[in-house]
């Protein structure tokens, strides 16, 4: 059956040779990770932020609609004895199972119907680390189309029933050409 959606993803990560930085909101904050546990890089790509996550002892999934990226990072965790697993899959509500990781990471993916999902599936007193485009751009990078840009403050409304550990969204705040712009970076706690 063809997926229009995993389609254009493959495409893409067909022409992608590594795994690109990991999401600030998690490498600015590896001090906030629990020293085991299990954790999900959700619409991971290449999986920069699973490869982080393995590499701080977690053992990680990584779940996207690309078969091609996915098994480009399971070749690369396996050759660093890193413990991921990839599962090929369009992320939706029913893809999320209570209290499953003590980490779940987004970046740069948004899918607003998800968000009470999320949360359920992170374990009490786990961490949800997410980075993802703005309505209010500075510099043209990200997606166009509405749908997949916050609304301003909308990552603290989407995960209100989280206790707020972590939110920064610089937007058009002083020098606009330098710092992270165009991404709002939050880190809340199931409690």
């Amino acid at each position: 059956m063809n997926n229009p959606v995993a389609d254009k993803w493959n495409r893409i990560y067909a022409s992608a040779s590594a795994a690109s930085n990991p999401a600030a909101v998690l490498s600015e904050n590896l001090f906030l990770l629990p020293q085991t546990g299990t954790a999900l890089d959700l619409a991971s790509g290449l999986g920069a932020n699973a490869l982080l996550l393995a590499k701080q002892g977690l053992t990680t999934q990584a779940w996207d609609i690309s078969a091609v990226a996915l098994f480009k990072l399971q070749q690369q965790a396996d050759a660093e004895a890193l413990a991921i697993k990839t599962f090929t899959r369009e992320i939706s509500t029913q893809s999320f199972s209570p209290n499953c990781f003590d980490v779940i990471v987004v970046s740069r993916f948004l899918d607003r119907s998800i968000c009470d999902a999320i949360m359920v599936c992170l374990k009490m007193g786990g961490l949800l680390f997410y980075q993802t485009y703005t309505q209010h751009k500075k510099i043209e990078l990200g997606p166009k189309n509405p749908r997949f840009l916050l609304a301003e403050n909308e990552l603290l409304s989407l995960f209100s029933l989280l206790k707020l550990v972590y939110y920064r969204e610089n937007s058009a705040i002083g020098e606009i050409q330098q710092g992270l712009r165009n991404e709002a970076l939050f880190i809340g706690q199931k409690v």
